[in-house]
């Protein structure tokens, strides 16, 4: 009996278990696995002939939708059928080659517009968003009714607008007017902030809201209001602090115009704290210059 006996070990590997574990994988391998590549790569192609076929079409169908019509938005005071007029042009146009500038640029001829924002649609409509300025004040210039927007842009005065703000608070003395780059007359940025301050306080007034008329501007300091019935300039100046002045309107109204009656006074004087002023006759520099 010979000394050495193999191992039972798990270990322990004798040569035909090296020579099997050695030995190469089935050569059926390898091409099972290629041929799976060579699937997913050729479905691949497919789908991305199939991508730019689509790709193509959609270009080409493009290339051929004109525009049918137009939707007009977020108009009020402008008529619907006078913007539609204006690009009217456009129907029938190629809708790919539609410039949305030039269209835009058409549309803002309009004074009443202060922006545009165009759209295209893929079954050939053109959307137009409008935004409108806003009126907040009549403004009498010379001879003219004009309307003022929020920027101080005067506006023609149209029918449609006199319907749409039947209210519009009357300001009269401009004559600070520049040209802007819009084509549009502006109103100087102080007489702006003197107008929209002044008609913020008259707002927020319980009575002065009601029995205020007209704004009427007026340099050294002597811008004046007029109120329903009475002939009197009430001053307020051109320094702010509307809504305190405004109150002192409200107590003269009540304690000694509701007794004396209306014209008792030419002017009555609301600038000083604490204070109201009542004289007559006018002096001569806050004398109305209003259009009759």
């Amino acid at each position: 009996m010979s000394d050495f006996e193999p191992s039972n070990h798990p270990d322990s590997l004798t040569e035909s278990d090296s020579e099997e574990q050695a030995a190469p994988a089935s050569p059926d391998a390898a091409p099972r696995f290629s041929a799976g590549k060579l699937l997913l790569f050729g479905l691949l192609i497919i789908a991305f002939a199939g991508l730019a076929t689509l790709a193509m079409s959609a270009s080409h169908w493009k290339k051929e939708v004109i525009v049918r019509d137009f939707v007009i938005d977020g108009e009020a005071i402008i008529p619907k059928q006078e913007l539609l007029a204006h690009i009217a042009m456009y129907k029938g146009a190629n809708l790919q080659e539609l410039e949305v500038s030039e269209l835009k640029q058409r549309l803002m001829e309009f004074p009443y517009l202060r922006d545009v924002v165009v759209s295209k649609e893929l079954n050939g409509s053109v959307r137009v968003e409008v935004v409108e300025r806003e009126p907040v004040a009549l403004v009498l210039l010379g001879q003219s009714r004009m309307v003022m927007d929020r920027d101080g842009f005067l506006l023609p005065c149209t029918k449609e607008v006199v319907a749409r703000y039947p209210d519009l608070f009357p300001v009269s003395g401009i004559n600070r007017v520049q040209i802007a780059k819009n084509g549009l007359q502006q109103l100087d940025k102080r007489d702006v902030r003197l107008i929209t301050t002044f008609l913020a306080a008259l707002s927020e007034m319980e009575y002065a809201s009601l029995l205020v008329k007209e704004f009427h501007l007026a340099g050294n300091n002597l811008s004046w209001c007029l109120a329903m019935q009475a002939p009197t300039l009430f001053i307020v100046g051109n320094d702010g602090n509307f809504k305190e002045k405004l109150k002192k309107f409200e107590i003269f109204w009540q304690q000694v115009v509701s007794k004396k009656g209306f014209g008792f006074y030419d002017t009555v004087d609301l600038r000083f704290r604490e204070r109201i002023f009542a004289t007559a006759p006018a002096p001569p520099e806050v004398q109305p210059s209003l259009p009759q």
